[in-house]
């Protein structure tokens, strides 16, 4: 009977694991990333976002893209953009599966998919927070969000590359 017991709950749990949501699905279904979604699917990224992973996702809300000067949305999303539009979603993405407690105390370089460019993560009492290549930092707002390909964390600023940010 033990191992009965044993063989119901290992069956509920990968069942479980196995009908989780990806990242994609889960921004898709979430009315605060309707912009991040409509960039990832110009960009061509979203079956790299279903795929297997792991990913860590810095996901910024509607109201870190309306934050961009008045255009910037626009420009990117238009096809002869792709490129750059691109790189800065990569620039929100990490290769590993990175949750809030994975990500060491203090200021470290982190290196998201955007291979040339630098991100640096502070984490303190007061949370995390990401310097990007402009030098502005952007705030986890709520983090792990889980998927079965990974992490969300959300935040509250468009990540830009530009040169490394100042980090220790």
């Amino acid at each position: 009977m033990k191992t009965l017991i044993k063989a119901a709950a290992i069956a509920a749990a990968t069942a479980g694991a196995a009908q989780a949501a990806t990242i994609a699905e889960i921004a898709s279904g979430d009315e605060r990333f309707t912009t991040l979604v409509a960039a990832v699917s110009a960009a061509g990224l979203v079956d790299t976002l279903n795929s297997e992973g792991p990913f860590t996702v810095f996901a910024p809300v509607n109201d870190a893209f309306a934050a961009l000067p008045e255009g910037t949305v626009e420009t990117l999303l238009k096809p002869e953009n792709k490129g750059q539009l691109t790189d800065v979603l990569l620039y929100h993405v990490d290769d590993r599966n990175l949750t809030a407690e994975k990500i060491p105390g203090g200021s470290n370089y982190f290196k998201p998919v955007l291979a040339s460019e630098r991100l640096c993560i502070t984490k303190d009492a007061s949370g995390v927070s990401i310097a990007d290549g402009t030098g502005e930092t952007a705030n986890v707002v709520i983090a792990n969000i889980q998927a079965s390909n990974g992490v969300i964390h959300v935040i509250d600023k468009v990540l830009l590359p530009g040169t490394r940010p100042a980090c220790h």
